[in-house]
C-alpha cells in the first residue's frame, strides 16, 4: 500500500547574675563609768575619766562579685541545604508498534474518495458533513473521529470517515451509513504534528513492519485524538493503527 502524503519539579541561655551583698556592723557605744562614792570630804574625788570612745568595727569585707558570663553568641542558623532543582520534565515516548486489540464501535460513516493533493481538505470536509448531520439530530459523538483507508494508488485513495455514536441517526444521505469500526489485532503508532508530515510516520511504520517481518492488512486506521476541526494542523495528535493478518 503506497502512502505518499498522510498524517506526529538556637537559642542562647543567659545565666542570671549573682546578687552582690555587703553587711556593715553597727557601731556599739559603752555607757560611761560610774564614779565611786566619796568616803571623806578631805579627799577630793578623782576626776572622772572620760569614757573611751570605742573604735568603730571594721566593715565586713564584701564577698567578691560573681562574674556574669557574657551571653554566648547566638549560633548562626544552620545553613539551609540548597533547594533540589526540579527534575526536568520528561515526556514519555509515544507507543511505537504497541500491540493492541481494537474493539468494534458503532459509527456513522461517510464513504469518500480523495486525491493526494487535497487529501486533508477532503477528509475535513467529510467530518464537517458528519458533524452537521449529528448536530441537526441532537446526537453527540461517543468517541474520537477516525479515517479508515480502504484502498490507495499513486493518484489518491478511498476512505471511510467515521464518528462513533450511541444513538442511531435517521434519514441518512446516500454517502453515509451506520456500521461498525474495524476490530481485531493491530499495531499502534502515534503521529504528532501536521498532516503533511504523515509521510515520515508511514515510512517509519513500513520499516518497523519489515524489521519485525510482520504482514499487515490492506487497511490503515487513523484516530484523531485532537479534534481535527478545532485544532491547528501542526498541533494534531493522531493514533495510527495497522491491523495485522
Amino acid at each position: 500500500m503506497n502512502r505518499s502524503c498522510l498524517l506526529r519539579l538556637a537559642t542562647a541561655a543567659l545565666i542570671p547574675a549573682a546578687a552582690l551583698s555587703m553587711n556593715f556592723a553597727a557601731l556599739a557605744q559603752s555607757p560611761p563609768a560610774t564614779p565611786p562614792a566619796a568616803s571623806t570630804p578631805a579627799t577630793p574625788a578623782p576626776a572622772p575619766v572620760a569614757p573611751a570612745t570605742p573604735s568603730p568595727a571594721a566593715p565586713a569585707t564584701p564577698a567578691p562579685a560573681t562574674p556574669v558570663p557574657a551571653a554566648p553568641a547566638t549560633p548562626p542558623a544552620a545553613a539551609q541545604a540548597p533547594a533540589t532543582p526540579a527534575a526536568p520534565s520528561v515526556q514519555t515516548a509515544d507507543p511505537f508498534g504497541e500491540e493492541i486489540t481494537l474493539a468494534p464501535k458503532q459509527v456513522l460513516s461517510f464513504n469518500g474518495k480523495a486525491n493526494w493533493d487535497s487529501a486533508f481538505e477532503t477528509l475535513m470536509d467529510s467530518f464537517k458533513q458528519l458533524t452537521a448531520l449529528l448536530d441537526k439530530q441532537g446526537i453527540k459523538s461517543s468517541g474520537n473521529s477516525m479515517i479508515v483507508y480502504t484502498s490507495t494508488d499513486d493518484t489518491g485513495f478511498t476512505f471511510l470517515a467515521e464518528i462513533p455514536v450511541d444513538q442511531e441517526p435517521k434519514s441518512l444521505p446516500k454517502a453515509m451509513s451506520l456500521g461498525k469500526s474495524p476490530d481485531g489485532k493491530a499495531l499502534k503508532f502515534v503521529h504528532r504534528g501536521s498532516y503533511d508530515n504523515m509521510d515520515n510516520t508511514y515510512e517509519a511504520i513500513t520499516n518497523h513492519l519489515d524489521d519485525k517481518k510482520l504482514e499487515a492488512k490492506d487497511t490503515f486506521i487513523e484516530e484523531y485524538i485532537t479534534d481535527p476541526l478545532k485544532t491547528a494542523e501542526d498541533k494534531l495528535v493522531i493514533n495510527v493503527y495497522v491491523p495485522l493478518k
